[in-house]
């Protein structure tokens, strides 16, 4: 089991290179898509004993991050003219390179916070530093509100990996909280996405600057 958790983790490290590395803004969503449909299998791996808090929150996380969440943003996207990311602060190959830098240094860091004793994967805190700050990177280097959107869903992934350490000691209403709280401010994000196309035919957010008042 501990695995197959590792392999899962690994795999959601490297979306999260490939999501920095991707300039279409469809192809990131997607890749976001998967990641979050992955991590609804990781409640399921990290607890032997399979508890409802433990199957609500796989379902609802798979649900939400992997259907739902993608959905709108693929909805707001479909309309806009640009769907790629050509101007970003950081070249694509630059952001790779930080990417993987961010990586190195949460696989250093974590050390000392790793309990072993729970039974948990010796890779879901550096995991979950990791993608952190790699959707930390994502969200400020971005100028298409699309793809800052999607950085913040990557941020909200690797504090969902670290709260699975915590899921049987975080009452279950404080987790559907925290995925409804995801699921509004998506809502909310997508139709200021649709705002800003209509009136300034871009969803480039510099161009918010030209707002008077």
């Amino acid at each position: 089991m501990i695995d197959l958790l590792n392999a899962l983790l690994v795999i959601v490290l490297a979306m999260n290179l490939f999501a920095l590395g991707t300039s279409r803004i469809f192809s990131v969503i997607r890749i976001v898509a998967a990641q979050g449909a992955l991590l609804g299998a990781l409640p399921l791996l990290m607890h032997q004993r399979l508890s409802l808090p433990v199957a609500i929150a796989a379902v609802a996380a798979v649900a939400l991050k992997g259907i739902v969440i993608p959905s709108i943003m693929m909805r707001a996207l479909r309309d806009a003219p640009i769907k790629r990311e050509v101007e970003p602060l950081i070249g694509l190959l630059p952001s790779i390179v930080l990417g993987a830098l961010a990586t190195a240094f949460a696989l250093l860091i974590s050390g000392p916070f790793v309990n072993a004793d729970r039974g948990a994967s010796a890779l879901i805190v550096p995991a979950s530093i990791a993608t952190i700050l790699i959707g930390f990177l994502q969200l400020t280097t971005r100028y298409k509100a699309i793809s800052q959107a999607v950085g913040y869903l990557i941020l909200e992934n690797g504090i969902y990996i670290f709260g699975m350490l915590l899921v049987e000691a975080i009452p279950l209403v404080v987790e559907m909280g925290m995925l409804l709280d995801l699921l509004v401010g998506v809502f909310v994000i997508s139709i200021i996405v649709n705002h800003i196309n209509r009136a300034f035919s871009s969803m480039d957010t510099r161009r918010l600057v030209s707002l008077k008042e």
